[in-house]
């Protein structure tokens, strides 16, 4: 007897390229419920500029859709172990899991299984750093970790702590147990075995697509949403570290970017390039083995005849 494969489905592409859409037709075709993979969806409050776009769903369950405070800081470890736990309980009920997303570490944890553990914080290193400007932190991470790969960490002064403490812990974990991975959480063996599918949309109707759902997120209220996130206590600097629409709305509202149509024009690159970034991870996840069958046209129809065509364990 051939041997069934997989277990969940997972919709993955860059930003408006409509995966939204795609999980939800699937779900009501396949009896499925849909596992979010978006970094900042998780946050409640964070509506329109994170495009959860919530009247999409109808009947469909969800799940991983504001966990959390955008007061506080929510993981990758959070994630993982959310979702898993969600996959579970899907599974349990005889329905099909969906992920959806375009998160793309969020994903290949996953995919890939990421064997990690947790770091605890380090107050004496953290006390120790405290009097480095950002040039010499940068240059300390660099000295530590020479072949690093997320120069996102250098950006932002609590990333760059935060890599910090957790390289030279993983340093001395190394010492006592042999070669560990540089990662921050515990992983479990998993038997998550998902059909991904990938959206590929030619360059120009992606542009056209991410300037038409820009200008319907202006006129549904994003820059009052950006307003009043503030105004329940969100700071301005953690508004401007959820990136992007959060980023650039909270930059336009301190006077930072002197009008409307240049925070418009700013934005509209901004999503562009991380639709750039978001297609560089993916086509990285192939190059390590991971399969993903792109789908171009009538992404409902080539779908399902990927599903059809495909074994999936009971």
């Amino acid at each position: 007897m051939e041997k069934k494969l997989y277990n969940s489905v997972m919709i993955v592409g860059p930003t408006a390229c409509g995966k939204t859409s795609l999980a939800v037709k699937l779900s009501e075709k396949y009896g499925g419920e849909i596992i979010s993979a978006d970094s900042r969806q998780v946050y409640k409050g964070l509506d329109l500029g994170s495009g959860k776009d919530l009247g999409e769903y109808g009947y469909i369950e969800y799940h991983l859709i504001d966990v959390a405070s955008p007061m506080e800081e929510f993981n990758l470890f959070e994630w993982r172990k959310m979702a898993i736990e969600a996959w579970k309980e899907i599974r349990e009920r005889k329905r099909l899991p969906v992920f959806c997303g375009g998160t793309g570490m969020y994903l290949d944890s996953i995919v890939r299984n990421y064997r990690l553990f947790e770091v605890p914080s380090n107050p004496d290193l953290r006390q120790k750093l405290s009097g480095f400007s950002m040039e010499e932190l940068q240059a300390y991470y660099r000295s530590l970790n020479p072949a690093m790969h997320n120069e996102t960490d250098l950006t932002e002064r609590h990333r760059l702590l935060r890599a910090i403490e957790i390289f030279e812990y993983s340093q001395k974990q190394q010492d006592k147990n042999g070669p560990e991975p540089v990662c921050d959480i515990v992983g479990e063996s998993l038997e998550i075995k998902p059909l991904i599918i990938g959206i590929k949309i030619p360059r120009e109707e992606l542009r056209k697509r991410i300037l038409l759902r820009l200008d319907q997120r202006f006129e549904a209220g994003l820059i009052d949403e950006v307003k009043n996130l503030n105004l329940q206590g969100v700071s301005w600097q953690r508004l401007e570290r959820f990136g992007l629409e959060y980023r650039f709305v909270a930059e336009y509202l301190q006077g930072k970017v002197p009008s409307f149509d240049e925070l418009r024009n700013r934005l509209f690159i901004a999503i562009r390039q991380f639709a750039k970034r978001q297609d560089t991870w993916f086509r990285g996840m192939e190059r390590k083995g991971v399969k993903i069958n792109w789908i171009t046209g009538d992404f409902f129809l080539n779908s399902v005849n990927i599903i059809e065509q495909s074994l999936f364990i009971d």
